[in-house]
């Protein structure tokens, strides 16, 4: 039979929604905040169902979208932002933890301001009389984005014309993915369809560019993208700035979410290294097309290695003339070995989200002294960084940087030593 029960959310679960014990076993309550106490009906399967909100936590907000529990994203919109950050500072401070550090520094943190996303990846779907373009829900359809308070407002305007012009394609007969990149001269776009685009279609993404002032519009085969991409329609020079150094990145590049994080990231990394001369060796793996490998180079002399061939060759090209080597290596298939580390002064990496264990076990192995992770994934850290800390290793500064606002996803750049002399000056 069926039960009432009144409980208390205890915390956040793993992918952020809310743990209540009942009959001493947890159970998940999407959007819950911990503090709330609410009236649950329990059934035989242990499926929970809220009934009344009692009391609601002091951390509790209204969310601020009509589209929160629709849209796949946003899905802790009903907790207020401090709470959040203090939230995703835990996580990695608890993954360090795990990983069996037991000293560790305080831990910075920052967050972003709303509508500064400048990086997003939606999905379309032809329906009945429209086309819908957005994100899908949990487990299901694209729901339209009708607004978002997340993206950056220059990207939002372009939601509306978008779906236009892709309603009067020949090539989109059911659905697709856009990926839409803020670059310093504007928005790149990345169309990805099942069907190739006939001419009338190039044509209309032509006008559509430079009605627009769309830099470029490229194509790829969403049935074949191992092919690679096109570039469609071209009005003008594509490139990112990194300071004074203009890179030209790839269709479909990868940018950190909002310039505030880019730059937050970037810091935290230039404070996280030890004291460099200019030709210095440092290190980077999976260096994308450059956004930490430019500011590393007014360090110390950056060796850059990266397996997505267009993004290292985006950095070759925009490099010439600073203190940066590239080289195009697949790290997941052919990792640097422990003898490769010998004369670097600093390793600094910043692998994808499933991290970068095999290449953490040849850095582990070998002499370097510092090295500096910037992580996208709690978890995956505290499995990298146990390696370091069985080596010998301690960690010596910790920043936290939310760039996903209302989202389950945290930053973390961490550096690691080996150095008695720098771990003195660590601040516990």
């Amino acid at each position: 039979m069926p039960s009432i029960v009144e409980a208390e959310i205890r915390a956040f679960g793993a992918n952020g929604d809310g743990l209540v014990l009942i009959d001493d076993k947890p159970a998940y309550i999407p959007y819950a905040v911990p503090g709330d106490r609410m009236r649950l009906r329990v059934g035989d399967d242990r499926h929970v169902e809220v009934l009344d909100l009692l009391s609601p936590s002091p951390e509790r907000v209204s969310p601020v979208c009509a589209l929160f529990g629709q849209c796949g994203g946003c899905s802790m919109q009903t907790t207020a932002l401090p709470a959040l950050l203090e939230w995703k500072t835990g996580l990695v401070r608890h993954a360090l933890e795990r990983a069996g550090f037991r000293t560790l520094p305080r831990v910075a943190s920052v967050q972003v301001p709303p509508e500064t996303r400048r990086r997003i990846d939606l999905a379309f779907q032809r329906q009945p009389g429209r086309l819908v373009l957005g994100l899908h829900r949990r487990h299901g359809d694209v729901v339209d984005m009708t607004e978002c308070h997340v993206v950056h407002p220059a990207l939002l305007a372009l939601l509306d014309p978008l779906r236009h012009v892709l309603s009067s394609l020949g090539a989109v007969t059911g659905g697709g993915d856009l990926q839409i990149n803020l670059y310093s001269s504007g928005p790149d776009i990345l169309l990805s369809t099942d069907s190739a685009l006939a001419p009338t279609d190039r044509v209309k993404l032509a006008a559509f560019g430079r009605d627009h002032r769309i830099p470029r519009i490229s194509w790829k085969s969403k049935r074949r993208p191992e092919q690679g991409f096109e570039i469609v329609a071209q009005q003008g020079p594509v490139f990112h700035a990194f300071g004074a150094v203009k890179l030209c990145p790839p269709p479909g590049g990868f940018l950190q979410a909002t310039e505030q994080s880019e730059n937050a990231i970037a810091q935290s990394v230039l404070n996280a290294l030890p004291s460099l001369n200019r030709r210095d060796p440092i290190i980077e793996l999976f260096a994308g097309f450059g956004t930490l490998t430019v500011p590393m180079a007014q360090k110390g002399r950056v060796l850059a290695y990266e397996g997505h061939f267009e993004a290292i060759s985006a950095l070759k090209s925009g490099a010439v003339g600073q203190r940066i080597e590239t080289t195009h290596r697949d790290l997941t298939r052919q990792p640097l070995i422990a003898k490769e580390f010998a004369k670097a002064r600093v390793v600094v990496l910043d692998p994808p989200h499933a991290g970068a264990l095999i290449q953490m076990d040849h850095i582990a192995r070998s002499a370097v002294e510092d090295i500096v992770y910037v992580s996208c994934n709690p978890q995956a850290l505290q499995r990298d960084s146990a390696l370091l800390q069985k080596a010998g290793y301690e960690v010596l500064s910790v920043s936290v940087i939310d760039q996903f606002l209302w989202s389950t996803e945290a930053e973390a750049v961490v550096s690691f030593t080996k150095s008695k002399k720098r771990l003195s000056r660590r601040q516990t």
